[in-house]
Order: C-alpha cells, then structure tokens, then sequence
C-alpha cells in the first residue's frame, strides 16, 4: 500500500480512530448516552405510551400458547366425554380476542413509533446542520466535507434503523424472555429448569457478540466514512481530476477504500453467521432435550398433554427474541459508532463564540483598527507577531505583498472567521468579539476569489446577500455594476439556473454577481480576498467599473495582486512576515523611487510591456 492511499485511510480514520486515541471507550459511550439522552427526552411520554403498547402486545401473544394449553387439558376432555362444545369455543373466542389485540397493539405501535423515529431524525439533522453552520471556519478547514456527508447522511441513517427496529426488537426480546421464564416455570418447574439450563450458553454466546459486533461496527462506520470523503473529495475536485489524469490513481484508491469497507462488512456477517446458527442449535437442542424429557413425564402422568405443548410453544418463542437481539446488536453496534461521531460533532465549540453581552453597533461607519494583534494558526509560529494598523472610514486600502505575508489572514481577522491570540480588532471603536455575528455580518462583508455561487437563479445568488430585497432592488444592484446586460441576455434572465457553483457562467460574471451580491447587501466595511486574481483582461476591465461602484462611500480592504486594483486604492501597505514594512498613497509609494512597492509596481509595468 503506498503512502499516498494510508494517508487517505488516515483522513477517515480520523473521523473516529483519532478519538479512540484521545478518550476512553468509556467516554465514547457516555457521550453517546447523553446524547441519545438528550434526543429522547422531549418524548418521554409519548415513550412510556409504546411500552404500554408493546407490553399489552407481547401480554397477548404470551397468552395465546397457555390457551392452547388450557383448550388441550380444559377444552378437548368436555367434548370426548359429553360432547359439550361450550368450553373450547369460548377457549377458541379468547385466542381470536388475543390475536386481534396483538394485530391492533401492533399498528397501533408501528404508527406512533414511526411518528417519534421521523421526528427524532428531523431534530437530528437539523440540529447537526444548524451546528455545522455555527461552527468556526478553522473546524471547517481540518474536517473535509466527506466527513461532514457522512454525518448528515449515513450516520443519522444508522440511528433511524436503531429507532425503527432495535426499540421494538429490545422491548419485545426483554418483555418476552423475562414472560416466557415465568410461564415455563410457572407452568412445571422441573421442566421450566430443564429448559432454563441452556442460559449459561445463551449467556456466552451472547455476550461474545456483544463485543466482538461492537469492535466490527465501530470499524465498518469508519470504513464507510472513508468511501464518502474519498467520493465527495474526488468528485468536487473534478476538473483538476480529470486535467492532471487523475483518474486511475483515484480509482485506485478507491478500489483499496472500497475494498476496506467490503471487508469490514464481511466481519460483521461473519459474526452473525455464527451467532444465529448457534443460537438455533442452542434452542433445537433444549427443545428436543425437553421433548424427550417432557413426553417421558408426560406418559407417567406427571405433566398433561397440554403444559408440554405450551412448553413447546413457549420455547419457540424464547429463541426468536435471541434472533431479534442479533439483529437488534447489529443495528444497535452500528447506531452507537455513529452516534459516537455525531456527539462529538455536536460537543465541538465554536472558536469565534457569540457574546454573552453583546453590543450593539446601530449605524456602523466602517473604521478598522487592529491593537497590537497577534495570531498564528500553529502554535509558535506566528503570522502576524504585533500589528497596529487604523483604517478610517470611507477609505479604500491595498494589501500587497509575497504569498505569506499574513494579507488574508488580517481580513479573516477582521470578518472574524478567527479571533486573535493576542489584543484587538475595533470596528468603530468596537471589539468584533463583543458583536453578534449578525451585526457583524451585516457590518462587514468578504468577497473572495472564489465567488462562490450556490445552486439557483442569478437573482437568488444575488439577492444573497438580502434575502429579503425586492426583485426591482436586484436589478437596481446589477445595473449599478453593469451586470444587468448579461443577466437579461442568458435564457431565463435573472431566472436562470446558475448551476453547480455558477458553472453557467465566465469567471468575470460570477465576479460580478458576487460584486452585486455586496452591493446589495450595503455593508460598511467591503473586504476583497484577491477578487480579480483569476480574470482575464477583458473580464478584469468590466469588473473594474464595478469595482469602483461597489467602493463607493464605504471602508475597504483590497488583498491585490494586480496594478489595476491597487490603482484605485487611497492607501497602500506592503505587508511582509506578518508585519506593515511600507504605508502611503500609491503615488508616494511609486515616486519614492526604492523600496518593495516600487519594485513590485515596475514589475507590473514590465509585465504589461
């Protein structure tokens, strides 16, 4: 196996193998606990209704093999000797009632539990969803988005099938061993014991399973984790897939994931191979042994006809909950690995909390001042050492430097998508970390590079960044840019599908509905993440008109690559190792005639000669 496909086998490792590492089984499985604690308690009585229902159900099957008995030893002697009919009919009456409740208990189970499973399930994948948002761009960065897939799809499917089959299967198995046990003995006790001496082997065989399927299932939730990052990673790097002839070596990992996953499932079925068949000689065993013994008894006259025919029916009914709790264990093992996963997604704590107080900010201005800031993504290594920088409001500002310098890390430090280690990011005077992300987000927007469009109309992308804008102010947003002639020109106008992340569209139109998008939604503070890096230069000069538009009246923070963009800025800083190493207008920075902007600007030149 080569280094590249255990590095893949690590990614999904890490989804839980890296957790076993960290806390003890034990741990895991009082988390899984609390959480399932936490999902059930809003149903606690509707709860407490199904076991009542599931009790009466089981009450009256268990009572269907005691009538029999009672039609063989009560029922059937009136008939031979006197030919009265009266009490096996009213026998016969008792075990059609019997059957019915059993039929009604049962619909009437299977329709409440299928209510509580559905909504139990919606909780699960909202609450999981509403909590991924909520958490901090830097949990996004180390957790791939196959694993977020697999939490939102076959972990919450691992729980239904424990919600819809192992409750049921559990009460069911528990209510009818512990009834079948006191009707055996209750109806012969010699006999009861007899059919009681196959527990200590139940007890083994059973308690092997335990263990071992939950050693098997822990795995194969890993292993299926494993296929869907690899799918989804592969799948949403397409392109460079299939540019770089990545497909075979892709394959190839795919077939060893596949091949894992397979493989973790076969264990499982191994261990339910042995576990069924064992529990069916088991029972063969003991109801032949209480056959022999029971028809021995039976011809002396210690025991009638009818108890050891209950005690056949009893039996029989005492191994079927042994197949349901193999099946129930199966799901059970597979529902705990996943909710061993999801808690600890849902333990994980947003790095950028919201405030306990926080302050409001009515009508923000749009000044930035960083205090003696300090950051490193890793620990003493820091990217930005001890920046002091004040950004009034209304000004437009160029970020330029080498790849490094710390130019996205300060605007991901002033949309806090992280805090700093050390000292503060002002918004008009305000600590971000005292502002809602509401306010914030309303404050201060970020356009990156990537102008990122989500699946939809090219109205509904726009009016992103306000849900709530009339149609009329979304053409008044393209129009201000000059998007407006585009828009109106594709198929369906505004109404076109944009496809997977705008692929119906050129990189400068998706530029310029993200520029629409931030004009629209009218932030003070507009920061741009290299926004024009990849245009070509058609598409640059149509977004510098926008460009221009968008910066109008409102604090900016450009991270530029291009003399074009850094052109239009009233203020220029040269970053380099995290530090502001030059600060001035362009033309100052130009004439001065030395240093790394004068360098860098007679690069661009010599670049556009």
């Amino acid at each position: 196996m080569t280094t590249e496909t255990q590095q893949w086998r690590g990614v999904a490792a890490d989804d839980l193998t890296e957790e076993l590492t960290v806390e003890t089984s034990a741990r895991l499985a009082d988390r899984s606990r609390r959480l399932l604690r936490d999902l059930l308690a809003p149903y606690r009585r509707a709860i407490q209704l199904l076991v009542a229902i599931v009790v009466v159900e089981n009450a009256a099957r268990l009572s269907i093999p005691y009538l029999v008995k009672e039609g063989i030893d009560t029922g059937i002697p009136p008939i031979q000797s006197s030919g009265d009919t009266g009490p096996l009919l009213w026998i016969v009456g008792l075990v059609l009632v019997a059957t019915i409740t059993q039929a009604v208990a049962r619909n009437l189970f299977l329709v409440r539990s299928g209510h509580i499973g559905q909504d139990i399930l919606f909780e699960i994948r909202r609450g999981v969803f509403r909590h991924f948002q909520d958490l901090s761009p830097s949990f996004h960065d180390r957790y791939t988005s196959g694993r977020v897939i697999s939490r939102q799809t076959s972990d919450v499917d691992a729980i239904y099938e424990m919600l819809e089959t192992g409750f049921d299967g559990l009460v069911t198995a528990a209510l009818t061993l512990a009834g079948t046990t006191v009707l055996l003995l209750f109806l012969d006790v010699k006999l009861g014991l007899v059919a009681l001496l196959c527990g200590p082997f139940l007890a083994l065989l059973t308690n092997w399973f335990r263990k071992e399927s939950a050693k098997s299932y822990r795995v194969t939730r890993e292993k299926v984790a494993l296929v869907i990052v690899h799918f989804v990673e592969s799948m949403g790097g397409i392109r460079a897939v299939q540019a770089f002839r990545r497909e075979p070596r892709n394959q190839e990992i795919f077939d060893d994931v596949n091949d894992q996953y397979r493989a973790a499932n076969l264990t499982a079925f191994r261990l339910v191979a042995w576990f069924m068949p064992g529990i069916r000689l088991i029972g063969n065993v003991t109801i032949g042994v209480v056959l022999l013994y029971g028809g021995y008894r039976a011809y002396n006259g210690d025991v009638t006809v009818g108890v050891l025919a209950a005690f056949l029916l009893y039996l029989r009914q005492f191994f079927e909950p042994m197949m349901e709790i193999s099946q129930f264990y199966n799901t059970f093992q597979s529902a705990s690995a996943a909710l061993e996963k999801l808690s600890g997604v849902l333990e994980e704590e947003p790095t950028v909390p919201e405030p306990r107080d926080p302050v409001p900010l009515p009508a923000p201005l749009g000044e930035l001042r960083f205090e003696h800031v300090r950051f490193s993504y890793v620990d003493d290594v820091p990217v930005l050492p001890d920046l002091d920088l004040t950004v009034p409001a209304g000004q437009t500002v160029a970020l330029v430097g080498t790849t490094g310098a710390g130019k996205t890390t300060l605007a991901k430090l002033a949309t806090r998508f992280y805090d700093p280690v050390h000292g503060r990011v002002l918004l008009d005077g305000v600590d971000v970390r005292d502002l809602t992300s509401a306010t914030l987000r309303d404050a201060v927007v970020m356009v990156t590079q990537e102008n990122y469009l989500f699946s939809g109309s090219v109205a509904d992308n726009i009016r992103f960044g306000r849900p709530d804008a009339s149609m009329a102010e979304v053409e008044e947003a393209a129009r201000a840019l000059g998007a407006h002639d585009f828009i109106s020109a594709l198929p369906q106008g505004y109404d076109t599908d944009v496809a997977n992340r705008g692929g119906r569209l050129s990189a400068g139109q998706r530029q310029l509905v993200a520029f629409a998008r931030a004009f629209l939604a009218d932030p003070a503070v507009l920061i741009l993440d290299e926004a024009t890096s990849s245009l070509d230069v058609p598409s640059e000069r149509l977004v510098q008109r926008a460009l221009r538009t968008v910066l109008a009246g409102r604090t900016a923070v450009i991270i530029a690559h291009r003399l074009s963009t850094v052109e239009i800025a009233d203020r220029v800083l040269v970053m380099e190792h995290g530090r502001i190493v030059e600060d001035g207008t362009p033309a100052e920075l130009v004439a001065g005639g030395e240093g790394r902007f004068s360098d860098l600007h007679q690069a661009w030149l010599d670049s556009l000669a």
